[in-house]
């Protein structure tokens, strides 16, 4: 197996390139300064020269707030990037997986989202991923599209590493509670995707460790398994305003990862065991 993976220098990609080494594949993994995915032509170069099995498009503008300032930027990098890749894929005759998020939803729903409920994302962030895959539809004839949220891993910048820095610095700690939705391990994310496309099941799917937490929740058990002592607050979503708007309600159902016979991923609390027992960079 031959494999292109872009966006190799962020957390989820990392592991990827790692995961898709051991398992004995020849992978070419590129960072944002390696191959720049908004360029056309350099994409298509690029894969022509790999002649890849398969693409997996991790790279993605993911400054959530920023982007309501920059939307064309993000437009450029999640959209027009992901087009030149399902360009250059096409050609190929390569697979091609995108990795896409939980803020294509609104968040306003009380149960979780299944892979074809009807998207309505809020922010300039969701609406640039929705965007993304409404092109990898329409341009790739061999897909698959997997949401994910609230990622976090070993390389890179991320919530569980933010919480330990700032319960270092600060006795007392204020974290939203009113936002729910599921801690996804990049190793456990990077191993379903290593199974999936090996395989010909092609569509959409929603991929995150099991169970559910709001933030508070979550930081509450960072900070518990690492063995910190830090008061946390509870508050609101109205009490800590940011740019862009959040998915209140934004866990992910996994319906396409049951109904095609795949193993599930494991529950958030057993992914965030193994990230400390396995140690983090």
């Amino acid at each position: 197996m031959k494999v292109i993976v872009t966006g190799a220098g962020g957390q989820l990609g990392y592991d990827l390139v790692r995961t898709a080494v051991r398992c004995g594949w020849e992978v070419h993994g590129y960072s944002r300064t390696e191959l720049d995915v908004t360029n056309l032509d350099a994409v298509k170069e690029c894969v022509a020269a790999v002649k890849p099995d398969v693409i997996i498009h991790a790279a993605a503008y993911t400054k959530v707030d920023l982007a309501e300032q920059e939307p064309d930027l993000a437009y450029l990098a999640n959209a027009l990037g992901t087009r030149n890749v399902a360009i250059a894929a096409e050609a190929a005759c390569a697979k091609l997986c995108y990795i896409s998020t939980d803020y294509v939803f609104d968040g306003n729903a009380d149960t979780p989202y299944r892979e074809y409920d009807q998207t309505n994302p809020l922010s300039v962030y969701g609406k640039t991923k929705l965007a993304g895959e409404k092109l990898v539809e329409s341009l790739s004839s061999r897909y698959y599209i997997v949401r994910t949220a609230w990622v976090y891993g070993r390389h890179g910048s991320n919530f569980v590493k933010t919480m330990l820095r700032l319960a270092a610095e600060q006795s007392e700690l204020r974290v939203v509670d009113d936002q729910i939705g599921s801690p996804t391990y990049t190793v456990d994310l990077a191993e379903f995707l290593v199974d999936l496309v090996q395989t010909e099941k092609y569509g959409i799917y929603h991929a995150t460790n099991s169970g559910m937490c709001s933030w508070y929740e979550f930081a509450r058990t960072i900070l518990a398994m690492a063995g910190v002592s830090s008061t946390i607050h509870p508050v609101s979503t109205a009490e800590f305003p940011r740019p862009a708007p959040r998915p209140k309600f934004s866990v992910l159902d996994h319906m396409a990862i049951r109904a095609n016979g795949f193993r599930d991923l494991r529950h958030w609390r057993d992914g965030l065991t193994a990230y400390f027992a396995e140690g983090a960079e």
